[in-house]
């Protein structure tokens, strides 16, 4: 999120049970409701018009749930971030919370745009032969199905769409799904294999993928200290409390997160060398004092 001043912040959140019925719109409104109610300082834009500077993420199917949606939001003042999930929580309607919050890097690409891959836990009706008929059609070339678009229906091939789909048992799937250049909805994806249907579908994951590195909306481009260690996780550095559970093996941890778009920390994995440099220097200093 593009800022200039205020504290930009990401949120996960998440939609579950009957609340699934309710559209993006209606989503987002409920969202800045709460927002009113916990008189979070939302910044404005400037202008004839200002309006608070919230920007969501990839919208959600009507009908579907998850457990990984993110917005990002600017504050006009500094606030406790732990505090955050549960206020905004207890103003949102039953189905939806707050799940985490972390300060968000300046200038942060817009999640719509960063976020490259989402991964579905898919309830179909049971039949027989849907493992068959799956591994079938990730074998094909294409696939084609009919999606509507613009207001009118048009014959589309969703195959490249697909990253994997892993079958647990007759009635759940997994699937890996792109999200750029395009992407399609599970149920979509199944009516292009074949006769298998789509009884309830759960998002479970978003993916942001930059230069090798793969992260959750919450972990990427998000400001923490510390360098990520061997098992994945990360080890804070001196001056910091946080951690980054799920910062990949020898990722860099800067100040502004992990800096996944150049592979190189912007400070905190060479600060032993910076130490020794500036150690160096005063050394250098107190000699020219003495003579």
């Amino acid at each position: 999120m593009k800022s200039t001043s205020g504290m930009p912040v990401r949120l996960k959140y998440e939609k579950l049970g009957k609340v699934r019925w309710i559209g993006h719109r209606d989503v987002a409104r409920a969202m800045e409701r709460a927002f009113r109610v916990v008189q979070l300082p939302l910044a404005f834009t400037e202008g004839f018009s200002p309006h608070p500077k919230v920007s969501f993420g990839l919208a959600l199917p009507t009908g579907h749930e998850s457990e990984a949606e993110y917005l990002d939001l600017v504050l006009a003042a500094d606030v406790d971030l732990d505090e955050i999930p549960a206020a905004i929580s207890g103003a949102l309607p039953a189905g939806m919370a707050v799940v985490g919050a972390r300060r968000l890097a300046d200038r942060a690409p817009a999640l719509q745009e960063a976020v490259t891959a989402v991964a579905w836990r898919v309830e179909i009706a049971p039949r027989a032969g849907t493992r068959e008929q799956i591994a079938a059609g990730l074998a094909a070339q294409t696939l084609e199905t009919m999606r509507h678009r613009k207001g009118r229906d048009v014959l589309e091939d969703v195959r490249p769409v697909i990253r994997s789909i892993d079958v647990h048992d007759d009635t759940t799937v997994e699937m890996e799904l792109h999200t750029q250049p395009r992407s399609a909805k599970p149920g979509e994806v199944l009516a292009a294999i074949g006769d298998i249907t789509e009884v309830r579908a759960l998002r479970t994951h978003q993916w942001i993928e930059r230069d090798g590195a793969r992260l959750e909306p919450l972990d990427a481009d998000t400001i923490t200290v510390g360098i990520a260690n061997a098992e994945g996780g990360s080890a804070a550095a001196a001056g910091s409390d946080s951690s980054r559970p799920y910062a990949p093996p020898g990722a860099c941890v800067t100040r502004e997160g992990i800096d996944v778009r150049s592979g190189t920390s912007r400070g905190w994995d060479d600060r032993g060398r910076r130490d020794e440099r500036d150690e160096r220097r005063g050394v250098g200093h107190a000699a020219a004092g003495s003579g």
